[in-house]
């Protein structure tokens, strides 16, 4: 196998780990009637420790921020809880293929938000893609429709937010790079943190949706399958699926590893055809092809572009 060859190869089986995570979720959630604020929590709280023991046996370096990180850092956390606990909640009452295509709108939102906070420039090429997708993510949640409204509206809200809150991510993760912090070394801290904060939302009345009183941590009790589920969760989606995406940008150029990312809706919209008889409507599978669309193009045309801010 070639190099190229095998660049691809690893991007897309990155991308396809990656499309496992909202189906781990659903069934966790669904199966185990498990709460989305102690999930995202123990997701986040897995995979720091697995990453805190793997650094302390082979990168200790790895533990290391650059001077005044740290403030920046616990911003960068709190950004993450809310966006996973948003999504959490997302995946448990729209379901794993909506919720995967609604987190994809942060195209959008990160180029609104881009303009706003690191003055990149928005012209003609972004505004259509930001058109599309806002317009896509309306007719994948359904909130065009009233009715839904009155069935969903949870739903509806913390799928059209999640998007929001992963574009805000996304802009943390640049702003991480242009401080000069390890990408690895941000991931450890960031869902480090993170897990603290869910720690505390699982602690207040937020978890009104999900059960009668406080859901206890040890939710899942001795159902060892679910365990397992959640610590692949923590340990395959997450970690692998970055990993290996890390890893193949240093074979292929950064824009063909995107581009083979933005699969990512499709392959976990087909698994959930598959393994949990999801199904789109007509309103659905059209938003889904706008934003899918609108991330593509973006990318294309400014990849065109030597430099498109």
């Amino acid at each position: 196998m070639s190099r190229l060859s095998k660049g691809y190869l690893i991007a897309l089986v990155a991308t396809f780990i990656w499309s496992t995570t909202a189906i781990f979720i659903r069934y966790l959630t669904v199966r185990y009637d498990m709460p989305p604020f102690v999930l995202a929590f123990w997701r986040d709280f897995l995979l720091a420790i697995s990453m805190a023991v793997f650094f302390a046996l082979f990168a200790p370096q790895r533990f290391s921020l650059p001077a005044g990180s740290w403030k920046f850092m616990v911003y960068y956390g709190l950004v993450l809880s809310i966006f996973n606990s948003l999504w959490t909640i997302s995946v448990r009452f729209n379901g794993a293929a909506v919720s995967t295509v609604l987190a994809y709108s942060s195209t959008a939102f990160t180029a609104i938000l881009g303009r706003l906070f690191f003055r990149e420039r928005l012209d003609w090429v972004k505004i259509l893609a930001v058109s599309a997708s806002i317009t896509g993510c309306v007719l994948v949640s359904g909130a065009h429709n009233r009715a839904a409204w009155q069935l969903n509206p949870l739903g509806i809200t913390t799928g059209l937010f999640s998007g929001v809150g992963f574009g805000v991510y996304s802009l943390m993760g640049k702003a991480s790079a242009r401080r000069g912090i390890n990408s690895w070394t941000a991931l450890f801290y960031s869902f480090a943190i993170a897990a603290v904060f869910i720690f505390v939302y699982t602690q207040m009345p937020l978890t009104f949706m999900e059960t009668d009183g406080q859901p206890s941590l040890f939710w899942l009790r001795d159902a060892w399958i679910g365990w397992g589920l959640l610590f692949l969760l923590a340990i395959g989606p997450t970690l692998g699926g970055y990993g290996l995406y890390t890893y193949s940008m240093t074979i292929l150029p950064a824009s063909v590893a995107n581009l083979i990312a933005t699969l990512e809706p499709s392959l976990t919209a087909l698994q959930a055809y598959i393994l949990l008889s999801e199904r789109f409507t007509v309103a659905q599978v059209a938003g889904s092809i706008l934003i899918i669309a609108s991330v593509i193009f973006l990318r294309v045309m400014e990849n065109r572009r030597p430099n498109p801010y």
